[in-house]
């Protein structure tokens, strides 16, 4: 099968460097040791140990674009690389949020909406992904919602270490930009379906093509 690493909407052209095919690297091995960090924060969120989860949650976050950086400094952008990638962020984000419902600090909609579109959007990708592609570039608005969402996570976070009044201004403030959040994350949504969906009809007219 072949591998697309330009795709076209509306007429502009939005090109990923090649990806190859190499598992062992420093990017890839920052990216995992992301994702088994996400239970541990979890974890110490559902049980209100705040502060040790922040200091968890803010090397993850930093390692967060880091790997990317490394990838293209040392020329190590992988196949693999750009599926743990985003992986590590949407697990990031719905087993944080899931723990702070846990412990009855968000809203349990607000769990329900976000987990919904996340997994809508991986329908999506592996059905696109049975045509060659990889992951669809990456919008503006989603990058403004997920930037949002982990916002709220942490001043979420932070708001449960006390119950005066600026804790209390400071849930408020949090849930309050998580609301946009999600807005901005099913606008994303929309968009990267609406891109999805272009490049199935795009293979569909192509029929005639043999797709390795």
């Amino acid at each position: 099968m072949s591998v697309h690493t330009e795709t076209t909407i509306h007429g502009d052209s939005s090109y990923s460097p090649e990806a190859r095919d190499i598992y062992l690297t420093l990017p890839n091995l920052i990216s995992l040791l992301r994702i088994v960090s996400i239970p541990f924060i979890a974890w110490l969120m559902g049980r209100h140990d705040m502060i040790p989860a922040l200091i968890v949650l803010a090397i993850s976050s930093a390692s967060d674009g880091l790997d990317g950086i490394i990838a293209r400094k040392l020329n190590q952008v992988s196949k693999i690389g750009q599926i743990l990638d985003p992986i590590a962020d949407r697990l990031l984000i719905i087993c944080s949020v899931v723990a702070l419902g846990v412990a009855g600090i968000i809203p349990w909609w607000m769990i329900i909406v976000i987990g919904l579109r996340d997994l809508l959007m991986t329908i999506q990708v592996l059905w696109i992904a049975q045509y060659g592609y990889g992951p669809l570039p990456v919008h503006f608005v989603g990058k403004a919602g997920t930037a949002l969402l982990m916002m709220t996570i942490v001043a979420l976070t932070i708001a449960d270490l006390g119950t005066g009044q600026f804790f209390q201004l400071l849930r408020m403030a949090a849930l309050a930009a998580g609301i946009w959040g999600v807005c901005l994350y099913w606008l994303a949504g929309y968009i990267y379906f609406r891109q999805g969906i272009l490049v199935i009809r795009r293979e569909f007219r192509r029929p005639g093509q043999a797709r390795a």
